[in-house]
């Protein structure tokens, strides 16, 4: 069976198919070579860009010389309201200050360290879970903004404002398209960029939620009572290279950028294995059967090998992320054609990880694929669920252990039926169903 996913348009698609696509469905309004092309060029009177799917061309711009590819503003004007300049958008000497004082948070023995956050947050989701038909959507946000606020300030999703926070990113996460009109726009800086009443209302009640929390966490740590969780370790960690810590302000950035692409992400990529294995019961049978390895020491992760390769299918077929965008900062020659300076070099993990030059029947959901000589060289040449080089994702790690753990308890605790409402992929902050995703649950015994 193949993945869903919608049919993209025939030929080289029109600024009014583009422009619609921006605020529905922009996986459909994209051409459908792209899932066969090396590099394709998008012209408008407004933007230049070139979607990149050679793996010689990402390697070039996320590896060897991320520096002359930094993020695009235009990506960065998008998202301002709820980010501010945190390190998901940022760019240059202010985006490495970031990176020295978050790389620690995540290293070594601190996934770990947040392992019982994760398993809590699983047992918990678990127990939340309706049986019967229900969209699996909302319960895998739950239990994925469950994960982040255990982890990142010892805190369930229960507590009031953590809850407020979650309520908040849904209604952002409707309010707010992949790319809006702020981000096509070529405005000069210091003008207003016109987002949307309710993208803007929605993006400051999350950072004012934000700011009691980090609020909160301050006092703590001047009394000597904070706890030792992500956001301790972020606030209290100095950049070796200044000895500043991040300020008030800098810290509502990050949080505001933690929650974005440890929750919205995560609990995407989630939603989507659930369908998976509700489609595809042999997997489901092979899971749920693991699933009894699943304890309280750490390693017992390491022993879920088919869960591992069904949440690293899940992540080839729904990637978080769309596309995101970086700028050429100078001109340059890609597969023999210039690229001017500031055009926007566009990475889409979507078409990427179902090109057709690339993978094996890249719509079909096959697990297996990973443990195949061709499956691992599609993967070295196009797997990027979590970006790559310096700017890949510091929580990666995390957010693998996460998928499986969560993946595994749900499982191995009921069975999932699929309905006969075929979920659709649409591209918003990230790769949602449009109308959800609808599935049986009953307990197994």
């Amino acid at each position: 069976m193949k993945a869903p996913r919608p049919t993209g348009t025939q030929g080289r698609g029109t600024i009014r198919t583009l422009m619609r696509g921006f605020r529905h469905d922009l996986l459909g309004a994209l051409p459908e070579r792209l899932y066969r092309a090396w590099m394709a060029e998008f012209r408008t009177p407004i933007i230049h860009s070139f979607f990149c799917n050679d793996p010689a061309l990402l390697r070039t711009i996320l590896q060897d010389r991320p520096g002359d590819f930094p993020k695009s503003n235009r990506m960065r004007e998008g998202l301002a309201p709820l980010l501010g300049s945190g390190v998901f958008i940022s760019n240059g000497a202010e985006w490495a200050h970031q990176r020295r004082i978050i790389d620690p948070a995540f290293e070594g023995g601190r996934l770990r360290h947040s392992y019982p956050a994760i398993l809590d947050a699983a047992r918990a989701a678990v127990a939340r879970m309706p049986q019967g038909v229900t969209d699996v959507e909302p319960q895998s946000a739950h239990a994925a903004a469950d994960v982040i606020f255990r982890a990142l300030f010892s805190l369930p999703v229960e507590h009031a404002i953590a809850a407020q926070v979650f309520h908040a990113f849904r209604a952002h996460q409707e309010a707010q398209p992949l790319v809006n009109l702020a981000a096509l726009l070529p405005l000069p800086r210091w003008m207003p960029r016109p987002h949307s009443r309710r993208t803007r209302a929605s993006a400051a009640q999350i950072r004012g939620l934000i700011a009691d929390l980090v609020d909160a966490r301050l006092a703590q740590i001047a009394d000597g009572t904070e706890p030792d969780d992500l956001a301790t370790k972020m606030m209290t960690t100095p950049d070796p290279e200044t000895g500043a810590c991040f300020t008030r302000a800098e810290m509502i950035d990050q949080v505001a950028v933690m929650f974005l692409a440890g929750h919205e992400t995560s609990a995407s990529v989630l939603a989507w294995a659930l369908w998976l294995l509700a489609a595809h019961p042999e997997w489901q049978d092979r899971v749920a059967a693991e699933g009894s390895q699943l304890d309280d020491d750490f390693t017992s992760v390491a022993t879920l090998k088919s869960t591992r390769a069904v949440f690293r299918e899940a992540l080839r077929l729904y990637p978080a992320v769309a596309m995101f965008a970086r700028e050429a900062t100078g001109p340059q020659t890609f597969r023999e054609r210039a690229v001017p300076r500031g055009a926007q070099l566009v990475v889409s993990p979507w078409h990427l990880h179902r090109h057709e030059r690339l993978w094996d029947r890249p719509d079909e959901f096959d697990p297996g694929r990973w443990a195949t000589p061709e499956g691992k060289a599609s993967a070295r040449a196009a797997y990027l669920p979590f970006s790559a080089g310096p700017r890949a994702c510091p929580g990666a790690g995390l957010a693998m252990v996460e998928g499986v753990v969560m993946l595994s308890a749900i499982t191995r605790a009921f069975r999932l039926e699929t309905t006969d409402r075929q979920p659709m992929p649409v591209a918003r902050l990230t790769i949602r169903a449009r109308d959800g995703i609808w599935l049986r649950l009953t307990p197994r015994s």
